[in-house]
């Protein structure tokens, strides 16, 4: 599957290719993207059933890998350095242990290739049980979501996906498909045993979440044996928006 592409700046550096997580899109790395456009290209992707990708069913970490593979072949940007955030760090450890030659650097956001606990299935829930009715406006949506999402923030991010219109409003992502696919999301990608990738390896987190763990680190150790691991000062999960200054930072350094 070809993804939606959003490409800005150019330069002699790898192009970075950047995919957001769960319930994301391309346009949440808008601001971080046009700082670091200013000194090589930079190619935001949504990921298969989020922002204006295709829809389908089935989200393997492998197939989400190669709808990244078939792009970047289109878009003909040889070797890559490839940053994924949350849901979009599977993906991108997925990619670099399968196609070792399309990534030159991987940056890892606040993921690690294990299981997760259920945590988002509340939201996919609420949102499907949305009554998408016509006259439905931002506000009165946020306030239908707030009983189940009671953080503003999380409802603000996921009413991203959200378009506003006549004759009704309409989830812009394949929210029944992501729904469905929660168990695939949440597992760990299942990497064969061997598999191995020996390029530069940030894996970076937020100060404040818990997504990455000491106990993780023995875990990406055997399949990036050149992990390195760094920390957003300040920053909770959603590192690259809560703390743009010091993830830009961070990924400066390691791209070089």
């Amino acid at each position: 599957m070809r993804l939606k592409a959003v490409e800005m700046g150019t330069g002699e550096a790898d192009t970075l290719v950047l995919l957001h997580g769960l319930f994301g899109q391309a346009q949440n790395f808008t601001s971080v993207q046009k700082v670091l456009a200013g000194s090589r290209k930079v190619v935001a992707l949504d990921l298969r059933n989020h922002g204006n990708s295709p829809h389908a069913t089935g989200m393997s970490y492998p197939a989400m890998a190669e709808d990244v593979a078939e792009t970047l072949q289109a878009l003909g940007t040889g070797p890559v350095a490839l940053l994924g955030h949350s849901m979009g760090g599977k993906v991108a450890m997925t990619l670099a242990l399968a196609r070792p030659a399309l990534v030159s650097r991987l940056v890892v956001a606040d993921i690690a290739p294990v299981d997760y606990p259920p945590a988002f299935r509340p939201y996919a829930e609420a949102m499907l049980a949305l009554e998408l009715r016509s006259g439905l406006d931002r506000r009165q949506a946020d306030a239908a979501l707030a009983g189940a999402i009671p953080n503003a923030g999380v409802r603000g991010f996921l009413l991203q996906n959200l378009r506003f219109g006549e004759p009704a409003p309409s989830w812009r992502n394949g929210l029944a498909e992501i729904a469905a696919a929660m168990p695939e999301i949440e597992a760990a990608p299942g990497f064969p045993p061997d598999a191995r990738y020996e390029g530069p390896t940030l894996v970076l987190s937020g100060e404040h979440s818990d997504y990455v763990r000491p106990e993780h680190r023995p875990v990406f150790r055997a399949h990036f044996p050149a992990a390195r691991f760094g920390t957003v000062k300040g920053a909770g999960h959603w590192l690259h928006a809560e703390k743009p200054d010091g993830f830009v930072a961070a990924l400066t350094a390691f791209l070089g």
